[in-house]
């Protein structure tokens, strides 16, 4: 990577880490969005990169946590997850080799639909959902995980829907995507998908989003957060579309060729 590259790079991590901070979610969805669209990192490497970064914000939160953990709710979504990972990651090795410009134009297919469901209001339920509801949700949630680490917006969805405790709703959530951040860590390690160029990635951007959440844990933001969302979703958006109209013209190209 160049000078700039790196300092594009950085600025991503920075981005994303705020936005995480403010809202809850987007860092994977910004990091993977904004780095492909500006060729700054192999796709994989920045993934492996959100994983790393997600598990350390989930190890701060999760502290003392356990108590507040619905962990019927967690095995039923972890369950899902296991196949959801194993698939992802499988098919995220097969694009990355075959088909690079089909594993852009779903990766901003993803950005923009995760971006609308973030922005839907969903409507709480009056009783909570079945196991099989959170296996499914684990099982979606398990292949974005695979593919391009962002697990959360399906299990966003999905958790705050149910009529509980919005701390045990919030914890029994990062507990999840921390999971499913492990199971990935798990299968793409041994398998070789976690590269020397990954764990560089990390080794850079691992102290600067820790040093943004420290810093924004002690001096919280006073933007509301719902134009905040309504920012961030913007972006994705146009990340989105980004990324999805130069695949499309290029698979166009392809087919006429």
């Amino acid at each position: 990577m160049t000078g700039w590259q790196i300092a594009g790079f950085l600025l991503c991590v920075a981005l994303a880490t705020c936005a995480q901070n403010v809202t809850g979610f987007a860092l994977a969805l910004l990091l993977l969005g904004l780095t492909s669209l500006f060729n700054l990192a192999p796709l994989p490497d920045v993934a492996n990169v959100a994983t790393v970064i997600s598990l350390l914000n989930a190890a701060i939160v999760l502290r003392g946590t356990r108590k507040s953990l619905d962990w019927a709710m967690l095995r039923a979504t972890v369950t899902g997850s296991l196949f959801g990972v194993a698939a992802g990651v499988v098919l995220l090795a097969w694009l990355n080799a075959n088909v690079v410009v089909v594993l852009r134009l779903l990766l901003g297919l993803v950005v923009i639909g995760c971006a609308i469901v973030v922005l839907m209001q969903a409507r709480p339920l009056a009783r909570r959902s079945s196991n099989a509801s959170f296996h499914a949700f684990g099982l979606l949630s398990g292949v974005l995980g695979g593919l391009f680490s962002v697990s959360g917006p399906p299990l966003v969805y999905q958790f705050y829907r149910q009529p509980m405790d919005v701390d045990a709703v919030r914890d029994t959530l990062v507990a999840a995507l921390a999971m499913s951040g492990l199971l990935r860590l798990a299968m793409v390690v041994p398998s070789g998908q976690f590269s020397a160029r990954s764990l560089e990635l990390c080794l850079l951007a691992a102290p600067l989003a820790i040093a943004i959440s420290w810093w924004l844990k002690r001096h919280p933001p006073r933007w509301p957060r719902p134009a905040v969302l309504k920012l961030v979703c913007a972006l994705l958006l146009v990340t989105g579309v980004g990324l999805v109209a130069p695949a499309l013209q290029a698979i166009v190209g392809r087919f006429q060729s």
